[in-house]
């Protein structure tokens, strides 16, 4: 038995949706993994194949820094989490990753269930010492901040407005920071709207409930697991 929209259910209880039934294959998020634009960027680079390996270890010994070794990290770190995040799924918990925005921002992955909605950044940490600021990332192995903060709180403001329209209801996205791998992590005193975690939290995201009812929250990962609504972000 399936969900008509008097609000049945099918034989195992779950919700039907017809906007996910109906879902084109080409715009669903769904089967994307943590990490999938990058692997794309690093695959479309030629940085995966043999050549590109050894473009990468001439320009290491040039002293130069290619682009592609920043990518490999940030998809391990992306990777490490999205595995931890998946397996939040027998809590109640959806994930879809690598929801690509207009102006080529991304939601690495965004984390839905009984706790709410959690737009989370993964980092490469990379053994450093690392300091939170209200706007700015700085660690000690670079020179100039990053604008972490910023660019996860803006983006979670946008997932916020493109759920909601979506869904016909509020939809509020936690901004979430995840370094990995990181020596030390500091986070400035009044740092409240954006959590920040090692790779080590990460399963405590899963911990709330009471915030999404079950049918809320599976309308929303079917608003989020559609491409065409993010068009509009």
């Amino acid at each position: 038995m399936r969900e008509r929209p008097d609000g049945k259910r099918n034989a195992n209880g779950k919700a039907f949706d017809p906007e996910r039934l109906f879902l084109p294959p080409d715009d669903d998020l769904a089967p994307n993994r943590p990490g999938e634009t990058l692997r794309a960027r690093l695959d479309s680079s030629g940085a995966a194949g043999p050549s590109g390996r050894v473009r990468l270890l001439l320009a290491r010994l040039l002293g130069r820094r290619p682009a592609a070794d920043a990518w490999r990290r940030e998809l391990a770190a992306e990777q490490c989490v999205g595995a931890a995040l998946e397996g939040l799924a027998a809590g109640g918990w959806d994930v879809v990753h690598s929801i690509v925005l207009p102006g080529d921002a991304i939601i690495p992955h965004l984390l839905i269930g009984p706790g709410g909605v959690f737009a989370v950044a993964a980092k490469p940490g990379r053994g450093a010492r690392i300091r939170v600021g209200h706007g700015e990332v700085r660690t000690d192995r670079e020179r100039e901040p990053r604008p972490y903060v910023r660019e996860i709180r803006h983006d979670a403001g946008r997932a916020s407005l493109v759920l909601s329209r979506g869904c016909g209801f509020l939809v509020q996205v936690q901004p979430v920071l995840v370094f990995v791998g990181a020596r030390s992590l500091e986070v400035v005193p009044g740092l409240d709207d954006v959590r920040v975690l090692g790779e080590a939290d990460v399963p405590g995201l899963g911990a709330p409930g009471g915030v999404l009812h079950p049918d809320r929250s599976r309308r929303v990962h079917t608003v989020a697991r559609n491409r065409r609504v993010w068009l509009w972000a």
